[in-house]
């Protein structure tokens, strides 16, 4: 999922190996492996009662994760909903050695879920029709859907896997699979911003069908969000590429590729982009629907 094998993964661990993959856009992932004894303790980590900071450097072999049902795989799950905090998604970082994979992913028929690719390549099998995905690649599966997981090429396949409870509505049917590729996507610019800030969807921001955007948002160097967004929706944000100066609620923080920012509704945000290349991160939020009047209802 990143550009170099962990250091110090235990015998028997998933072992990440360099994929070549000539003219992709960089997708970061996380470091794995365990750090020396000597090495400090102190980090950017931060979990407050507006945001989390996960930066890649805690992203661990001992904080995997397995799951029923799947074959050579492990696991970061980097947010879950939360009573008091963000409550709508769940947003796993997904390792699949070769071969490795699932027929049944998630035996929850309300669940939809989106997959992001950012190393290796893996096969996709939606309501029985297959699709291979590479770095850049991205699925949604509906709620209620068949669909399959299946790491085919050698070495190991990393993605990202965003779930949430499909909201239905009167009048209103489920979304219908989408297959896509970042690469081949244009990105839509913010106006006002010459080309300064754009972003890549994935799903119509005008199909009321999706209760959930997922996105790659991408800053030139020095471009920013220039004023404190302060609104209902959760996000999760992860570094893909680049680096830059993000406000979380009333402070400032650095992150660069592979860090996390999990957010809470209301939690003022900005970010000043610091070069020399862009930044880039995804970006999850519930979208479209009522505010619920009891929690998780």
């Amino acid at each position: 999922m990143n550009d170099l094998p962990p250091a110090g993964a235990p015998t028997g661990d998933i072992a990440e190996v360099p994929v070549a993959q000539p003219n992709r856009v960089p997708y970061a992932g996380p470091v794995a492996g365990l750090p020396p004894q000597t090495g400090m303790t102190t980090d950017t980590a931060v979990f407050t009662e507006a945001y989390a900071v996960i930066p890649r450097t805690v992203m661990r072999d001992i904080v995997t994760s397995y799951l029923p049902g799947w074959t050579g795989m492990r696991m970061w799950m980097i947010a879950r909903p939360l009573s008091g905090f963000a409550e709508t998604f769940s947003q796993y970082i997904v390792e699949l050695a070769e071969g490795g994979g699932s027929d049944n992913p998630d035996d929850d028929p309300e669940i939809q879920h989106a997959l992001f690719v950012t190393g290796g390549e893996m096969s996709v099998t939606i309501d029985g029709a297959e699709h291979l995905l590479r770095p850049g690649g991205f699925a949604y599966v509906p709620p209620g859907t068949i669909w399959s997981v299946k790491n085919t090429t050698p070495g190991n396949t990393g993605f990202h896997w965003w779930r949430k409870r499909w909201q239905p509505v009167e009048g209103v049917r489920r979304p219908d699979p989408i297959i896509a590729q970042e690469q081949d996507i244009a990105p839509s610019m913010m106006p006002d911003t010459d080309g300064a800030w754009g972003t890549t969807r994935f799903m119509d921001p005008a199909d009321l069908r999706h209760d959930m955007h997922i996105t790659v948002v991408t800053f030139k160097p020095g471009g920013s969000i220039p004023f404190a967004e302060t609104h209902v929706m959760e996000h999760g944000l992860f570094v893909l590429e680049g680096k830059a100066v993000y406000r979380l609620n009333r402070d400032w923080v650095e992150v660069g590729p592979g860090d996390f920012m999990w957010l809470r509704a209301f939690c003022p945000q900005a970010c000043y982009a610091g070069g020399p290349g862009p930044f880039r991160y995804l970006l999850y939020k519930d979208v479209n629907r009522h505010a619920p009047m009891w929690p998780n209802r």
